[in-house]
């Protein structure tokens, strides 16, 4: 098992804590559907995806799951509020053009919502950028400035401080080390390579 599929593996896991049996579950920006896949042989969830790359979609139909290709923020707008139990945004946020927009809706359309990302903040990623004075280019952020998408990299403080703003009821939080795997319990903002959300509305 590679570093990445196994961090991939640990996220799962704690997102599926937080997850509730049998519950209706959106997966924005569900990618290949390894997620959604898993949470329905392990929960039993009624789960739709939605992303805009034609290809995961295709992969997601393969694994026998219901998806949706198009833009996110639209395909909410069309159910009412509370329509699923929980809705996750797992490593989706940072590509987003608007995802204050999108949180915000995930919130009216969903219980609860999940939002993991890595944290930007990260002292190694901090000590990279400062070493090479470029973009950083590791297991997690592979590709050169040229052949990345628009991102909106953020930092567990900058999260914390977003949810303030908003007045989102942060309800539990995970960080963890550069692992993926311990539990970081101090100083997250920079000893933590990735943060899991569990968030509601006030």
């Amino acid at each position: 098992m590679t570093r990445v599929v196994e961090k991939r593996t640990v996220d799962m896991r704690v997102i599926g804590e937080w997850v509730e049996p049998q519950s209706r579950v959106l997966d924005l920006g569900c990618g290949r559907g390894e997620l959604m896949d898993y949470l329905v042989q392990a929960k039993q969830v009624q789960a739709t995806g939605v992303d805009l790359d034609f290809g995961r979609i295709v992969s997601c139909v393969q694994r026998g799951l219901s998806v949706y290709q198009g833009d996110m923020t639209g395909f909410m707008r069309a159910f009412p509020d509370r329509h699923f139990d929980r809705v996750i945004c797992s490593r989706t946020a940072h590509e987003l053009d608007d995802p204050a927009g999108v949180i915000l809706e995930a919130l009216r359309v969903g219980s609860a919502l999940t939002v993991g990302f890595v944290n930007l903040g990260f002292w190694k990623n901090r000590l990279g950028a400062l070493v090479r004075g470029r973009k950083l280019r590791n297991a997690v952020y592979t590709t050169a400035w040229h052949e990345s998408r628009p991102a909106n990299h953020l930092t567990i403080a900058d999260f914390e401080a977003f949810c303030r703003e908003k007045s989102i009821r942060v309800v539990r939080r995970a960080h963890l080390l550069g692992d993926w795997r311990t539990p970081c319990p101090v100083l997250p903002n920079l000893l933590a390579g990735y943060a899991l959300y569990d968030l509601a509305r006030p």
